[in-house]
């Protein structure tokens, strides 16, 4: 019989403004993996939803910013821009409140888990891996959803438009 006990943070929602102002752009960043080789995750032939060959996390990399604040962008609204499936996509490999057990921050770092595009990140201080981190350890607060405004204070000043991503 397989047990999934309920952790501490239960069944909480990521925070989608966050994802999609501080956490998306990583994805779209060149980055020099280990191999040598400069790309962005979201590149053909890693993760990019056309050409990619990099397992089940996949990324538009066209997918544009959506301003939450605007009434047209109703949850259901967004829940159906390519904004929105690379959020869907990218909190599939996370484990919320675990950064060592997600494999959005481990694979790579290539920590006990291969990754095809070997090592990106120099470190566990990387200020990328800072941000994702601070993501996934941050979540909305029980009964609130990924547009819980409450996961504002994750920006300085507490404004997804303004603020600087926190990471610590």
């Amino acid at each position: 019989m397989v047990s999934n006990p309920e952790n501490a943070l239960g069944n909480q929602h990521l925070s989608f403004a966050y994802f999609q102002r501080c956490i998306n752009p990583i994805f779209l960043t060149q980055l020099q993996g280990s191999s040598g080789i400069s790309n962005t995750c979201a590149g053909g032939g890693c993760h990019d939803t056309v050409t990619g060959t990099g397992g089940a996390f996949r990324l538009i990399p066209a997918a544009q910013p959506l301003d939450l604040e605007d009434p047209a962008n109703t949850p259901d609204a967004v829940r159906a821009s390519d904004m929105y499936k690379n959020f869907y996509s990218a909190q599939g490999m996370v484990v919320v409140g675990d950064t060592t057990e997600s494999r959005l921050v481990v694979k790579p770092l290539v920590q006990s888990v291969f990754h095809g595009g070997g090592q990106v990140f120099a470190s566990q201080t990387d200020p990328n891996v800072e941000l994702i981190k601070y993501w996934i350890t941050h979540p909305a607060p029980k009964g609130q959803d990924e547009f819980s405004s409450a996961t504002y204070t994750m920006f300085t000043p507490a404004d997804p438009k303004t603020g600087t991503c926190n990471s610590q």
